[in-house]
């Protein structure tokens, strides 16, 4: 849990078998790939684990002073397109069960901002879209929205 030791954390999020689902960790493999990151930074692939280690942080003594979570959402916004979100803004639903944006992933970061004093930040690109059954590998319009997800991290890490 070497995560627990960062000030900064960003965790890419979503299930890589599940098409543009997969647009966190598929961010955070560029990002380590192609740019030197800081060491009070750790940037990983939380993948479907995101609610154990955001749950890990809360009941940590100690907590980042940042958290970015990187992922794909369906917002009905233009395919591709790469925003930020409040933590209030999440989206409930998504289609498939391992959404980090049900409950209690999506209290956890409400508490981590509102009763933690962490500073929660929502990289999100929308999706072209998710197929029922497993098909790994994002949409090109995805897999293109990725150097600007990076950019706007890079702005809040460094």
């Amino acid at each position: 849990m070497d995560y627990l030791d960062k000030e900064i954390l960003v965790l890419g999020c979503g299930n890589i078998l599940f098409g543009d689902d997969g647009f966190g960790p598929e961010v955070v493999q560029y990002l380590q790939k192609n740019y030197d990151i800081p060491s009070n930074v750790y940037v990983g692939d939380a993948g479907l684990s995101v609610r154990k280690i955001l749950f890990n942080i809360v009941l940590s003594e100690k907590k980042p002073g940042k958290i970015i979570i990187v992922d794909a959402v369906d917002l009905g916004k233009p395919a591709g397109s790469t925003f930020q979100l409040d933590v209030d803004e999440m989206p409930e639903i998504k289609c498939d069960d391992f959404s980090m944006h049900q409950v209690p992933t999506s209290n956890l970061l409400k508490e981590l901002k509102n009763f933690c004093g962490v500073d929660v930040k929502i990289i999100a690109s929308q999706v072209q879209y998710i197929p029922e059954e497993v098909s790994p590998g994002l949409s090109s319009v995805m897999r293109d929205s990725i150097p600007a997800a990076c950019e706007m991290i890079l702005k809040e890490i460094i």
